[in-house]
């Protein structure tokens, strides 16, 4: 099953909550009997900080959200935050839900100054509610889920920077290295994506360089410049490799691709095409223009355009 960004973040947060909510719920049954007596807090908080997995503070609140304990972590109590007024952090904003339990969005934490969220349990007694436990989490030390969402295919379109969008029809594309030598060059491409391991590839038109991902190193990037984005030669430094089985662009529409960029780059002379990204693997291809616009889509939805739809004139 493949799963989309939000999903990803669902799927966490619904595995975070089922893990906490039982022991944090324990715990604030522990605090009734003590809610106004900040060291027998302290005590019972201590106690119990093992219970609540991948903690890193446990503290209680009263119903304006002052701290009425000290936290407690891992090393036992910390000082300095009894009386603390937390009120207009981004977790006691939230509406608590009706069963008394909140998982926050995540957030800038203010001391350590990395993302955290925070768990919300009610405290109540037989004459109302008493106030909050809080649990501060890091997000280093919480699981992840196994599933690693999978990037949408749908086609998408950023705009850049309103300087230079406001000021593309003041400049013209000044011819480049590659420009003059851009049937080579995209030639070159074309073998190191298909035959030589080459899985990702960048290709900065107007500064004449390709940046390139091969399986045998994927973890490393290479810059080709203009020397060797004109040398053929440069294919013997890459081994061959067959082509990935599981490549969602399929060998022979690469070149095709590569193809369809050079119109794109050489077309008009305002509206062109600086930086367009292929991944054999994900099926995206990226496109940046001398606007600044920036659109991400799927091969085949780029393939089925022509070059009067980016320049304007298509129905």
């Amino acid at each position: 099953m493949e799963y989309s960004l939000r999903d990803n973040i669902y799927l966490q947060r619904e595995q975070l909550a089922r893990m906490l909510h039982e022991p944090l719920a324990h715990l604030a049954r522990r605090c009734v009997p003590v809610w106004r007596d900040r060291e027998q807090l302290n005590t019972v908080l201590m106690d119990g900080f093992t219970e609540v997995p991948h903690c890193s503070f446990l503290y209680c609140l009263d119903a304006n959200g002052v701290q009425i304990c000290d936290n407690i972590g891992s090393q036992g109590v910390t000082a300095g935050h009894f009386g603390r007024d937390r009120s207009q952090r981004p977790y006691m904003k939230e509406a608590v839900p009706t069963w008394g339990f909140l998982l926050s969005d995540a957030y800038i934490s203010l001391s350590a100054h990395r993302p955290s969220l925070t768990a919300l349990q009610v405290v109540y007694d037989e004459t109302g509610t008493l106030g909050y436990l809080g649990a501060d989490f890091d997000l280093r030390n919480l699981p992840a889920t196994p599933n690693l969402y999978q990037e949408s295919a749908n086609w998408r379109q950023i705009k850049g920077d309103p300087a230079i969008r406001g000021a593309v029809f003041q400049q013209c594309r000044i011819e480049s290295p590659m420009d003059l030598n851009l049937d080579q060059a995209l030639s070159i491409l074309e073998e190191l994506l298909t035959l030589r391991g080459v899985f990702q590839c960048q290709v900065h038109f107007s500064s004449s360089q390709a940046t390139i991902w091969s399986v045998d190193d994927p973890f490393t990037y290479r810059i080709l410049d203009p020397e060797a984005l004109s040398d053929p030669d440069i294919c013997l430094v890459y081994p061959p490799r067959p082509y990935p089985p599981n490549a969602a662009i399929p060998q022979q529409v690469v070149a095709q691709i590569l193809d369809t960029l050079r119109p794109l780059r050489m077309t008009d002379e305002n509206l062109y095409l600086r930086m367009s990204s292929i991944n054999i693997f994900n099926g995206m291809i990226s496109l940046t223009f001398s606007c600044d616009g920036s659109h991400y889509m799927h091969y085949e939805e780029f393939l089925a355009k022509n070059t009067a739809f980016w320049f304007g004139t298509a129905a």
